[in-house]
């Protein structure tokens, strides 16, 4: 019998981890719940999940922290969960390393398609290339990134969006067309998302101070120019 894929869910509201652990039942996943950080955290290395949602507001730390010990150890997708008006804090997440959120209150069908999105980005890679840049090894299949034989550590949606980049050397590539390339339609206009994504990212993998990978045409997009 197949395995049902496990989702971590961490939030304090009762009503709303009812609400996840029956969406997600639903739609074919197993519900870890959790209403405290550290709980999660445990959880998280004790069952190993597929997937996590994780609320900002926690009574013990906030989400920004859970996602960022969460990525000391693993590259399991993380949903983040937002009250309207937390932009600064949704930006927070994401540079912690999460890998998209959705506003509090959600639809039920928007939570599991974006789950399942990026769970596919995670999923087998049919590409067997290996794109070598100046120093810098993007290995498409191993889904692992090396820069002078060193691997670097990049979560699920910095790999999509190095590939996307990788795979059109030299070419520009608009804000749109790399946000629905990495995220999907629903993000055409969300350049916020991909400006702390491509932060990230160039963090990761530029040399210190002779960044070159990762160039900005402004107003309009990037080009991977290694």
């Amino acid at each position: 019998m197949k395995r049902r894929p496990s989702v971590l869910v961490c939030d304090d509201e009762p009503q709303i981890l009812h609400a996840l652990r029956v969406i997600l039942r639903d739609a074919g996943f197993d519900a870890l719940l959790a209403a405290r950080g550290e709980v999660a955290l445990d959880l998280a290395a004790v069952r190993r999940p597929d997937a996590a949602i994780v609320d900002l507001l926690l009574p013990d730390m906030d989400g920004v922290e859970v996602c960022r010990r969460l990525r000391h150890w693993s590259e399991i997708p993380i949903i983040v969960l937002s009250a309207i008006g937390d932009e600064d804090a949704k930006v927070a997440a994401l540079a912690a390393g999460g890998d998209d959120y959705v506003t509090k209150p959600f639809g039920p069908r928007e939570l599991v398609a974006r789950l399942e999105a990026v769970l596919r980005r995670v999923g087998p890679e049919r590409e067997d290339a290996v794109i070598r840049a100046d120093g810098l090894e993007v290995d498409l299949a191993a889904r692992v990134v090396r820069r002078d034989g060193h691997e670097i550590h990049l979560t699920p949606t910095e790999f999509d969006l190095l590939r996307v980049l990788a795979r059109n050397r030299g070419r520009l590539m608009t804000h749109r067309e790399l946000l629905i390339a990495v995220w999907g339609s629903g993000y055409s206009d969300d350049t916020q998302v991909l400006r702390v994504h491509v932060a990230n990212l160039r963090r990761k993998i530029e040399p210190p101070g002779d960044p070159h990978y990762v160039k900005t045409d402004p107003r309009v997009g990037y080009r991977f120019a290694g």
